[in-house]
């Protein structure tokens, strides 16, 4: 371990004591307590809490650390573990050190104005429990702060001083049959299971009187979208021995409000500022917050003060958006969602966090940007709430809906280490008091958010029945303002009825057709809340930072260690699909080229058959957007925020209006997602065959309604054609532009799905499509141009591609990289890519990133693709 001598921060100068509150961020109302952490374990430390949270214990041999931050991911901070992330790095870390408490130790400042006020020690995320001592003083022991989604605020007024304050805190892992957090069968657990203080500490400050909980509720009228009523609410809590009187004001833009109090001793208040008693709550004309694609995603900022003796005593900030939130039944009995009294069809993705919950604010971004560039609209969290309100920020900002809920940890025996039944292992009155807590701190955290469209309190299975009255009892207390939802399967509670959803799979490769054909399982029809078409592997960049060189062909066990686990623990059954369909892969390079072309073509048709079948499809959800570390399985971007196939291949599905292929009835559909009335459109339909000849054309004006999707052309037969064929749509507008476009390649020999040996995960097939011409596709040589430019942060790259020869040009993938370094720049956004042009055709694409991405690089720019010289 590192020898790590602290000299005592009482001996630091006033200017070093300055720079230190500095860092701590504190303002007049608190502070974050993330810097000058340092932790270490139990098994090497003799003293207690006593000893170790005064100024005389010296620290040596404890490791630095920022918080939030889990054991092991501050030890590989500390380069105590190389690389985990790399082959199987991870299974050489070992786990006996995880089994006994951990400390965690900081020093905080305070002067005497702020030791005065009255303070509070906020504990946001702990896993699993803790023990907490302050300047000598035990303040609450591990069997009441407990519970990895508990959020824990402890008055330390009493406690403080002017000057230096030692903060320590005993942390003790999750045991087999704790309610922790879990990753399933996504990737590996973490050897240390995620213990450490996870989310931020916080300190807060106030006078007297201090505000807290403070929610704003907005009703929409939903014929005319032209007004709304706003509802403030708060709780007051006074903490003096007298009573206390005075004011709270508030502010909206041009809106001001204010009302009285009176307080008793240590009296704790709940106040509202209703639209009936505060007209100005009446709003006229608001900007609503809409999803993405749908409209914008509007903002507004609430500033509350309360003020004692025209002091301030207390402030709160918060940002919200007007918007409404409903479900509905439609008339098969499947769940979906309104906002603002319209209809959405969910498109989203599942969201896990990094394994060690290490993400970072950039990194978080970065994915919620990628969410959108992609056209989805929705994020779901099973089981990872986000180790700060940073990824829900994001998304309010972005536009993208929210669904946060539990997972399945503790819903089966091998994952929650304990006994289950039909309703999952929250069995005991303690356990069950225990989460429906866990659930109101998150509710009450989170609520403000506009983003989050329902609270998910099941994942594959219902909660006990006691359980969920005890949910539904603290959600109408707490927040009326968003649907819940019991379970994530379909299932009938005997609370709240059926769920009007399904997990019914498939979670592993299934050919495109699946989509429109199944109509038992995970098909396209109701709510399906997690499903996709199995792996999809990066490209080479990616693979090479996780698969050391010696194992990176032929696939061997080194993969199966990246890919899912359990049943999902090889990609066997994609890889057989791939060569039945493509052809076998010789090396390397030609199996990750196929596998961007079978994950492109594997994921589009899901999205785009629930988009065709509105509303009898309300909802899917891709299993997954992203991943917890480097892997081949779920994810539309790999850990290292490089798109792959299915990326580009939902980019293309969610667009808000577009033209498909429906693999089940051989129709091209049109469909319209925005809410507007579209008039005037044209279509341009081509086949082409394999010798890239023109064999059918057909331009098709066409009009279409709001929210509305409809097939306009049944296709000819092309049995007579070699198996290989192209269909290429384009969409223009009255005035003649490309408002949408896609183009597929088929075969004449169809897959054909063994329906009847579907099992939850997979629907296997009796035939597979025939792709293997599309290996003897002439090569081609283009005529690319490309030019960057800076735009403020960002720098654009601006590429014409021009196919002068008479053959497809297949699959092109463009990319940027920096000519030093010769990785991908990334994230990086573009219109479009793996781009097929036409014979004689050209297309101009576009894309950008941000300058500090590049780290001091020049940018370059290359492009590849299936048939390209």
């Amino acid at each position: 371990m590192k020898n790590y001598n602290r000299t005592l921060l009482i001996m630091l100068s006033p200017f070093l004591l300055s720079t230190l509150c500095q860092k701590m961020d504190m303002n007049r109302y608190g502070c974050t307590l993330n810097s000058d952490w340092h932790i270490c374990s139990s098994s090497d430390v003799k003293e207690d809490g006593d000893q170790i949270s005064t100024p005389d214990y010296i620290i040596q041999d404890w490791y630095p650390a920022t918080v939030p931050t889990t054991v092991l991911a501050a030890l590989v901070k500390n380069d105590v573990y190389q690389d985990p992330y790399f082959g199987k790095n991870l299974k050489k870390i070992p786990t006996e050190q995880f089994k006994q408490p951990w400390w965690y130790r900081t020093a905080f400042m305070l002067n005497e104005n702020e030791a005065s006020e009255n303070v509070r020690l906020v504990f946001e995320g702990i896993n699993y429990c803790a023990d907490i001592w302050l300047n000598g003083q035990k303040l609450t022991s591990a069997d009441t702060l407990r519970g990895s989604f508990r959020i824990f605020e402890l008055d330390i007024t009493k406690h403080v001083t002017s000057g230096e304050n030692i903060l320590a805190v005993k942390v003790y892992p999750p045991k087999p049959g704790d309610f922790t957090i879990g990753f399933v069968d996504w990737n590996p657990r973490p050897p240390d299971e995620n213990m450490g203080i996870w989310r931020e500490v916080k300190l807060r400050l106030n006078g007297a009187v201090s505000i807290n909980n403070v929610f704003v509720q907005s009703k929409v009228n939903l014929k005319t979208l032209d007004k709304a009523a706003l509802t403030i609410s708060a709780d007051l809590i006074n903490h003096k021995d007298q009573k206390i009187s005075g004011i709270i004001k508030g502010e909206i833009e041009n809106i001001k409000i204010v009302q009285p109090f009176a307080l008793e001793p240590h009296q704790k208040q709940h106040i509202v500022f209703s639209p009936d008693q505060y007209d100005v709550l009446n709003i006229n004309n608001p900007r609503l917050w809409w999803p993405n694609n749908l409209g914008k995603p509007n903002l507004y900022k609430l500033q509350l003060n309360v003020l004692v003796n025209k002091d301030i005593s207390d402030a709160q900030t918060i940002h919200f958006g007007i918007r409404e939130v409903s479900d509905y039944m439609n008339e098969e009995g499947q769940r979906g969602y309104k906002i603002n009294g319209k209809k959405v069809v969910i498109r989203g993705g599942g969201w896990t966090d990094d394994m060690m919950l290490a993400d970072d604010d950039k990194k978080v971004e970065a994915q919620v940007q990628y969410t959108r560039h992609m056209n989805l609209n929705t994020i779901r969290l099973e089981g990872f709430w986000g180790s700060s309100q940073k990824l829900y920020d994001l998304a309010d900002q972005y536009g993208i809906l929210l669904m946060p809920g539990w997972n399945c940890q503790w819903e089966h025996d091998f994952l929650y280490g304990g006994p289950i039944d039909q309703f999952g292992g929250i069995k005991k009155p303690e356990d069950m008091s225990l989460i429906a807590q866990s659930l109101q701190d998150q509710v009450i955290w989170l609520r403000n958010h506009p983003s989050i469209f329902v609270w998910v309190y099941g994942s594959d299975k219902l909660p006990r029945p006691a359980l969920e009255k005890q949910y539904l009892e603290r959600l109408a207390q707490i927040d009326t303002t968003r649907p819940s939802l019991a379970a994530c399967s379909a299932l009938v509670s005997e609370i709240t009825g059926p769920t009007g959803v399904k997990m019914a799979g498939p979670y592993d490769y299934v050919t495109p057709n699946y989509w429109y054909i199944d109509k038992n399982n995970g098909g396209a029809f109701g709510f399906n809340t997690e499903t996709g078409p199995g792996p999809q592997p990066p490209p080479l960049e990616s693979v090479k930072k996780m698969i050391p060189e010696n194992h990176l062909w032929p696939i061997d066990d080194m993969w199966n260690y990246h890919a899912g686990r359990l049943t999902f623990n090889t990609m066997n059954r994609y890889i057989n699909a791939l060569e039945h369909r493509y052809g076998k892969p010789q090396d390397l390079n030609e199996f990750l080229l196929k596998a961007q072309v079978a994950s492109y073509e594997a994921i589009r048709p899901m999205f785009e058959a629930f988009a065709v079948n509105r509303f009898n499809s309300t909802g899917v959800i891709q299993w997954m957007l992203n991943s917890a570390w480097p892997e081949t399985y779920w994810q539309l971007y790999d850990y290292y925020l490089l798109p792959n196939g299915a990326f580009y291949g939902t980019q293309v599905a969610c667009q808000p209006l577009n033209l498909v292929f429906n693999y089940g009835d051989h129709k091209i559909w049109i469909f319209n997602d925005t809410y507007n009335d579209l008039e005037n459109l044209k279509t341009e339909i081509r086949i082409l065959d394999i010798n890239s000849k023109m064999i059918f054309s057909d331009d098709i004006p066409v009009n279409i309604g709001e929210n509305e999707s409809k097939a306009i052309l049944e296709l000819p037969q092309m049995t007579e054609l070699n198996p290989v064929y192209f269909l290429d749509l384009k969409l223009k507008d009255s005035s003649g532009k490309i408002c949408g476009s896609n183009f597929y390649w088929l075969s004449t020999k169809e897959d054909v799905l063994d329906e009847t040996a579907t099992e939850w995960y997979v629907t296997p097939n009796k035939q597979f499509a025939d792709f293997t011409a599309l290996n003897n596709l002439p090569e081609v040589e283009l005529n690319v141009d490309h030019e960057f430019k800076k735009s403020g942060e960002k720098q654009e790259v601006h590429v014409t591609l021009e196919n002068p020869s008479e053959t497809i040009a297949f699959f092109v993938e463009l990319k940027v990289y920096g000519k030093e370094s010769g990785n991908t720049i990334l994230p990086i956004f573009w219109q479009k890519n793996y781009i097929s042009l036409l014979p004689g055709e050209t297309k101009n694409i576009k894309a950008y990133f941000y300058t500090k991405v590049l780290n001091g690089e020049a940018p370059g720019f290359t492009y590849s693709g299936w048939n390209i010289r």
